[in-house]
Order: C-alpha cells, then structure tokens, then sequence
C-alpha cells in the first residue's frame, strides 16, 4: 500500500510540472483530449499534453487557447462531446466531409460566445438541431447542409443578428419556417442574411408573408424540393436585392404574385412543379434574367407572352406543360445568349419557324407533344430541335427533328496541358500536367447555373483558372486542377467532378486538405459568379496523406521543449519506472486469475457466446426487446404444438404463439443444434432493437438460451404483397391502395437508409417481405441479409452477394459493392411487381425488361396495357400511373448514380398520391368486408418466405437485364 501511495504522490506531482510548463490551457487540454478518445482517425500527431506548443494538426492557439477547429475531410469517426462547449474563445469550428461524425449536435455549442463560422457540412450528424444554436451572438456562417438533421428549424436562429450565411439544405427538417411573435424571435429577424438555403428538407405550411420585407438584404431564397403549400407571399417583391430565387418542387399554389416582376436583379428563378394557377407570369421588368423554369404549373390557357423576345440576357428558358399557345415568334430565336428552350407539352400550334437569324448559342429547341403542323426551314438551323409528338412527325415522317439525337461526344474533361498522361501506380492519377499523384477530390454542386449548356468548354476552363488562382493566393501547393462529367440531376443542380493536384510531390498533408476543405465549406473560394452562382462541395475521402511538415507554433515552442526537457528528464525515468514495475505486478495478477478461469470455463466466440444482456466488443448490451426464457415461449406455443405450426424454411419453423399478456405473436424458432442462421438471427435482433418505424415490422422480442435462437415477432395479419398481388390472400388491392402500400414500404426503407444509426441496407426488397396490416399498411419484414453503413465509406460495402435474383442489384452483383441504391434497385422491381403483378423473373422474362421494351412514352398509360395487372381497374383513369413507372424505372436504372434515394422516392410518391387526389398521411382503409379471403397467416407455408433468409446467391454469371 504504501508503493502505491508513493507512486501516487510521484505521478501528482509530474502532472502538476508538467501542467506549469505547458502552453494550453489545462482545461482546454481536457476538452482536446475528449475528442480525442471519442474519434477514430484523428490525426497521428495529436500526442503529448500540450496541443499549442506541439502544433497539433488541424488546432490553431491564441494565448494557449484554443481559437480555430479545422478537420474537414480528415475521415474522422464518432460523435461530437459536449465537452466542445468549454472552449470559450474558439471563433471557428469545421469539421466538414467527415461523414462518419454522427449523433447529435450537443446543446452545450450554445456556450461558444464567441464562434463566428459554425460549418459541418456533409457529415453524418442527426437528430434534431439545437436550439441553442441561437445563442451565438458572433456567429457569421452557420452551414449544416448535408446532413440527417430532422425536426423543426429552431425559431432561436433569428436572434443571430450577424449571420450572413444559413445553409440548412439536404436534410431532413419538418414543420413550418418559422417567424418571430411576441417574445419569441423567427427569420424574419435576420434582416443582416444573405443567404437563406433551405432546399431538400420536407418543410411544410405556407410561407409566411412576414418572412420578407423591404429592409433585408437577401440575395439566394433557395427553398426548392420541400413540401411547402399556399401561396407565394407578396412580400418576397419587396426584397429588392435577391439574385436567385428557387421555390420549384413545392406544393404551392395560387397566382405567382405580380411585384415579383419588380425584383430587377434576379438573374435565376425556379417555379416549376408547383400547382400554380392564374395568368402567366409576366416577366417583362426582370431585365437581367438569365435562367427560368415556369414547367410543368396549371396556368391560365394563353399565348406565348412577347416579352421573352425582349429579355436579351436569357439563356435557358422552361415552360414544359404551362398551357401556352399560338405560334412561336421568330424574334424568340434570336436572343443573342438563348441556349435552351423546352416548351414540351403546351398548345402550339401552325408551321414553326427559327428564321434565319438565330442565336449561335442555341443548342436545344424542344417543342414535343404540341399540336405543330410544319416547319419552315429558312437559315438551316443545324443544332438539336425536337418536333417529336406533334402532327409534323406523323407516323411516316423521317425528319430529323422527329427522333432523338444520339449525342456521341464524351462530357467535359480537362486535357492534358500539352504533354501525354502518365500510366499512374495504382490509386494515382495522371494530372493534366501529366504528373502522377493522389488528387484531393469530390464534386461541386452548383445550384442555380446561368447556362445549360454542358459542352461548352469554356465554362469550366474559366472555373479551373478560379480555382487554381484561389489555390495559389491561399498558399496551397497545388500543381493543377481537372473538372470532369459535368451533369444536371434530379433537383436540377449541374454536378461537376473535382480534382486537385499536389505541387511537387505525390500527396498532400492533412493541414493541405483542411485548408483547401476550408477554402470550399466556408466559401472562400468564389467561383465566376456569372455563370456559376451559388454551389456547395462534398469531398470524397483521402487516404494518403503525406508526412507533415509540423506547424509554426511548434517550432517556436522548441527550444523552450528542449531547455525543459533535460532538468526533468531524470525525473520522468523515475516515475516511469514505478509505473513499469506497478504495471508488470498487476498484469501477472490478472494474467493469473485468467488462466484459472480458463481451467473451467470452455471458450466461447462470435454469437456462440452471446450474452444480450451485457456488452462486448462484438455485441452491444441490447435494450428495447424482451428477452424471452424458452420456457415462456414454450407456454406460449403449447410447447411447439403442431396445431400451432404454421410454416417451415430452411432456418426452421414458425408457430403461432400467445404471450401471458395476451398478445397474439409469431414465433421463429431456429432447428435444435443447427448453426443455420445465426449470423442473420444476431443481425435481424441488433437491427430491430434498434430500428423503430411504422413501416417496420416490429421486433417483440427473442430467446437464446438452451441451443434455442427464436424470434419473436409482432403479429401481421393480412399477409404478404406477394399474397396480395397473387390473389391468395383474398385481398383486391386497387389503384390507391397500391400507392399506399408504396409510399409506407419506401418510407420504410427511407428511414433505414436515412435515419437509422447506422444507416442500414436491407439487401434482401421484394413482396415476400413487405407485409400488409389490419389497414394494409405495409411494413418491411426480414432483416437477417442486412448490413449496417457505419464501418463503410462513401456508402459503399464491399460483401459477398445477398439477395433475391429477380430483385437484385445487377451493379452489386457484378461488383460485390453494396449501396443503399442496392435497395432501391430492388424497390423499382417492387413497384414493377405493384404495376403488373407478375413474378420478377420468370421462364427467362425479367419484368424490368418487359417493361422497358414495351413502353412508349407517346401513348396512353405508356402503351404497357398488355403488362399492367387488370386488378387495377383499367376502365378506370388511373392518375399518376405514367408518373410512377417513371419512377420504377429510374430505381432500376443501371448505375446506382443514375437512381434516385429513398428519400426522393417518398417526395415523388407522395407527390403522385397528391394528383390521385389522395392524402399522403392518412392511413390506408381497411379492406372490403366482402373480400373473399381465407385468413392465411403471414408466415404460414405460402408466406413463410417473408421470414426465410434468402442466403448468398453464387450461381453462373447472370444478366437480368
């Protein structure tokens, strides 16, 4: 005892040495060191005690205090301590691209009175965003886009009355945005903001008109791709100084508001799909306007309004399906930068003409699906122009203008700046100074471009100069940089590739990528602003960092390092000796104890000695479902009675079971001795305890005790969609009741892949595993083939092949790479199978295949008659039917990037739901008292697959497609 004391006093009092000579602040050292053990990849030189003086990566000090944070893009993993709110003079925190920091954001972040830019864009940070976050009366930039954060905007960020800067986009925000009332502040308060970046959420309600007003000094209002309803506010034409406005992709409704013609300086503006009505906008004042999209809106039947002719800074102009007629006027072509004109699916009509004056810009004239009789060809317009769908283009037509242009011509790389690319060791890339090295990388998201046209070089040389310049006046070694595959998506953002050459040497330096994350995140970097506008970037992860060359603060503190070092030299061997020696004894004690217990104790691994009701490193101690005794379940069963057996698969069988409590169940219980399925019945318990959803089957509880594994889950009474769809459940699922079915099995699958913790791949979609309720609600059942995405990176998982042929990803099943858009490959099939009711893959018909093949955009229901299941109701208008085999059909695209997320499934479902005059958050009705239906059990003989582990699939080569 006495050593011990001794060895106490000793390590006392050469931490209290220590803490004297250090240069941090003892308690922020505290902090630092929080972080520290809850992250993994921190950087290799965050060691010593003293992160001032030792220069730790990505910490910069003031007076040993701790005044910036910069770790974007540094692969970090975890969660973000409270502790960071004892940092009381830190100004800027960015810990962007790190997409393994999760959790929540700690409330204690309202401490830092003195943080100026909040910015942690593209992590994997969730729940909801605290309202603390108001209390920041310094903060200049506050970015969290791309992330999972959920629940309401916290009205406490209108008191931020310096914020220049709000990025909330690409998340998962609900509710309305709210407004100042009473003592209780809102966004109409923020008059100093510039930028209002709300876009990708699911914001509902109306905009309140108190939002705008006269004395703000907006310049971007992006709110595109929400669920907003009402009217455009009237005030927004009060807001004199926006340049962008997005408000496409909304719910929204009623005239678009005459002053909006007033906002002169607005260069882009996004209206479209939208359920606007009332006359055209007219346009005419918004001299400077460079981009529109008015598509796809209920206006007013009119003519094509004159002024467009006039506005000569027009580039892009879109009114797909507004109800414009008449003749297009020549004058309308010669618009000195006119670039694109789509007036798709309007009320055109007599002979075309381009004249022979049109812009030498104008690469796309798309007039499909009008009631255009001729064209008149003066000038020889040489370039794209799509007449298919009008009377022009009768069945015998062989114009050019009456079938798609195949466009052969690669998109946009940067080339090699007069030299021949180097053939690069593996993970390198050629340059385009042909130089190999490991680029820092990801892609640029630009909002609301001015041009649309993709193949115009100059843009992007103009971009790749920018950015080099950027690069340079910020010091960063940077050799050169190279745009690739630029691209518009789904929400109408053009995507470029992004790659950024280290000067002099193969790699960059972890303080090289958190600057230049800087330079990215927090908008250093200003890309032309004409015609780029505003953008983002999420960077993809770098793996090869070089050695660091330290920090400045880390070289002035040498001398003081070496001059303290020799007089306690001697004193630290000391203790360190009586550590060893202490350290020694105590592990011979525990090694002894532990071969003692090996004597009795026969080792165990893996789920064989699993304990649920303790933590390990393998298994988290489970809380949520009941751990059942077998004798439990026995009563349960009447001891397994036969009577009770309602199925069998290959893991064993299913019965029917009531608990003690009353609560009717059903019953997996693995073969007595059989190691089948003990991977996937440890999985499907981890997962479901921890994954609570309306649209998931729900997980009572287990047994695994006495050789038994048993599953115990909710009962389920009207069967599979399998059985549905098939007829032997007896129950008639018409056109609605299908849409609902969708949209519960999609938010089902939303909610693993976006809000679960880790996120989660089912690996195994199909109708055997969506099962219907007692008001046919779907739920997704059968998790044993799921892979949590926490351990992975960009999302992927490298894994030997799961799944259903028929439902499976061919992508992933050529490359072993899992995705969650692995999921929504299988959802498309799904939607396939709720179209047409046909078997997936059947004597060598793949449904995917059979649809393609047969559709027809030009005709009704898209000419698929023949496929679509006459269960339907096909006498009957089935509205959004087109819509939703758009919708199958890009989930079963090739490429998982060419498919949309679940997310954006949902929003498109219930978007169809909304033209099919349904309610999106209503229930489904329960099902017709008439039905004939036997009352099969869901995991009875037909059914049981619902609960059977599909396995690996490992047969020859096949191409589904």
């Amino acid at each position: 005892m006495m050593g011990r004391g001794i060895l106490l006093f000793l390590l006392v009092r050469l931490f209290q040495f220590l803490v004297v000579e250090a240069a941090t602040d003892p308690h922020e050292f505290a902090v630092l060191r929080s972080l520290k053990i809850q992250w993994e990849n921190i950087p290799p030189n965050w060691v010593g005690s003293d992160p001032c003086s030792e220069g730790w990566e990505g910490i910069v000090c003031t007076d040993s205090r701790v005044i910036s944070i910069q770790l974007s893009t540094m692969g970090l993993k975890g969660q973000l301590s409270g502790d960071i709110g004892s940092l009381s003079e830190l100004q800027s925190l960015d810990l962007s691209y790190n997409p393994g920091l999760t959790g929540p954001l700690p409330p204690s972040i309202g401490n830092l009175k003195k943080l100026t830019n909040l910015i942690l864009v593209g992590c994997g940070f969730s729940g909801p965003i605290p309202s603390e976050i108001g209390y920041l009366p310094r903060l200049v930039f506050l970015s969290l886009n791309s992330n999972r954060f959920n629940g309401n905007i916290p009205p406490t960020i209108g008191s931020l009355s310096s914020l220049y800067w709000l990025d909330l986009a690409d998340n998962q925000l609900s509710g309305s945005i709210p407004v100042s009332s009473g003592n209780t502040p809102g966004l109409d308060m923020l008059t100093r903001t510039k930028h209002f970046h709300f876009g990708k959420n699911q914001l509902s309600g109306v905009i309140p008109p108190q939002l705008f007003s006269a004395n703000m000094n907006l310049i971007h209002v992006l709110f595109e791709d929400n669920k907003l309803t009402g009217s455009i506010p009237a005030t927004l034409g009060l807001v004199k100084t926006l340049e962008v406005v997005r408000l496409d992709r909304n719910l929204l409704s009623g005239n678009v508001p005459t002053n909006l013609n007033k906002l002169i300086g607005v260069s882009e503006l996004h209206l479209s799909n939208n359920d606007f009505v009332g006359p055209f906008p007219d346009l005419s004042g918004m001299l400077v306007l460079n981009s529109v999209d008015l598509s796809n809106n209920s206006f007013a039947v009119s003519d094509f309004p004159p002024y467009f002719s006039s506005l000569k800074s027009l580039t892009t102009l879109e009114a797909e399906n507004t109800n414009l007629k008449g003749v297009l006027p020549p004058t309308l072509f010669t618009l000195p930068q006119l670039q694109t004109l789509n007036l798709k699916t309007n009320l055109f009509n007599g002979s075309l003409d381009i004249g022979s004056n049109f812009s030498d810009q104008l690469e796309l004239v798309d007039l499909q699906n009008n009631s255009i009789t001729g064209y008149i060809e003066r000038g020889g317009y040489p370039n794209e122009l799509r007449l298919m769908g009008n009377p022009v283009c009768g069945p015998s037509a062989t114009a050019k203008f009456c079938r798609l242009a195949v466009h052969s011509s690669p998109p946009y790389s940067t080339p090699p700046n007069n030299c021949v690319p180097s053939l690069c060791p593996n993970g390198q890339n050629s340059s385009p100074n042909c130089q190999c090295s490991y680029p820092y990388s990801g892609t640029i998201f630009f909002r609301a471009p001015s041009f649309s046209d993709l193949e115009n070089a100059s843009y992007y040389t103009s971009l790749q100069s920018s950015l080099q310049a950027s690069f340079t006046t910020n010091k960063v070694p940077v050799d050169s940089v190279s745009l690739s595959n630029p691209k518009k998506d789904a929400d109408d953002y053009l995507e470029v590739s992004l790659q950024v050459f280290p000067s002099s040497k193969q790699s960059f330096s972890r303080s090289d990528i958190a600057k230049m994350g800087f330079m990215l995140s927090n908008q250093t970097f200003k890309p032309p602003p004409k015609p780029f506008g505003p953008y983002f970037f999420i960077a993809s992860q770098y793996a090869h960092f070089s050695e660091s060359s330290g920090s400045a603060g880390g070289s002035k503190k040498m001398s003081l390092g070496i001059i303290v070092g020799a007089p306690v030299g001697g004193f630290i061997l000391l203790t360190l000796i009586f550590v060893g020696v202490y350290l020694f004894c105590r592990k011979r004690r525990v090694k002894t104890d532990t071969e003692r217990r090996n004597v009795s104790e026969p080792r165990q691994s893996g789920a064989t000695s699993w304990d649920p009701t303790k933590s390990s490193d393998i298994f988290p101690q489970l809380k949520g479902p009941k751990v059942f005794s077998s004798n439990e379940l026995r009563k349960a069963t009447n001891n397994f009675s036969e009577a009770n057996d309602i199925g069998s698969g290959g893991y064993g069988k299913v019965y029917r079971g009531t608990l003690a409590s009353g609560q009717l169940v059903a019953i997996k219980r693995s073969q007595p001795g059989s190691s089948q399925g003990r991977n996937e019945f440890t999985t499907e318990v981890e997962l479901l305890s921890r994954v609570h959803h309306k649209n998931l089957v729900g997980l009572v509880g287990f047994c695994f005790e006495d050789k038994e594994q048993m599953l115990v889950y909710e009962f389920v009474p009207n069967g599979t969609l399998k059985g549905s769809l098939t007829g032997k459940s007896g129950i008639r699922l018409d056109w609605n009741r299908r849409l609902r079915v969708a949209l519960g099995a999609a938010k089902g699958l939303s909610y693993l892949h976006d809000l679960a913790n880790p996120p989660i791949i089912h690996r195994d979609i199909k109708t055997n595993n969506i099962l219907l309720d007692e008001r046919l609600n779907a739920k997704v059942a059968d998790f044993g083939l799921s892979k949590p995405m926490g351990d992975s990176e960009d999302g992927q998982i490298v894994t030997q092949v799961k799944g259903t042929m028929g439902y499976l990803d061919p992508e992933y099943y050529m490359s072993n790479q899992l995705t969650a858009k692995s999921d929504v490959y299988s959802f498309g099939v799904v939607l396939l199978e709720l179209l047409t009711a046909r078997v997936p893959l059947e004597k060598g018909r793949y449904i995917v295949r059979e649809v393609r093949v047969a559709m027809d955009r030009q005709k009704d229901r898209y000419g698929l008659n023949e496929l679509l299941d006459s269960a339907l109701g096909l006498t009957n208008p089935l509205k959004g039917l087109e819509q939703l085999v758009d919708l199958a059909m890009r989930c079963v695209e090739e490429t998982g990037d060419e498919r949309p997320t679940m997310s954006e499934a949902v929003k498109e479902i219930e978007r169809i739901m909304q033209m099919a005059g349904m309610n999106t958050n209503a229930d489904s009705a329960s099902f017709d008292a008439t039905s004939t239906r036997s009352s099969p059990h869901p995991y009875h003989n037909n059914n049981v697959a619902s609960f059977e582990y599909s396995g690996a699939y490992t047969p020859s080569r096949v191409d589904p497609q």
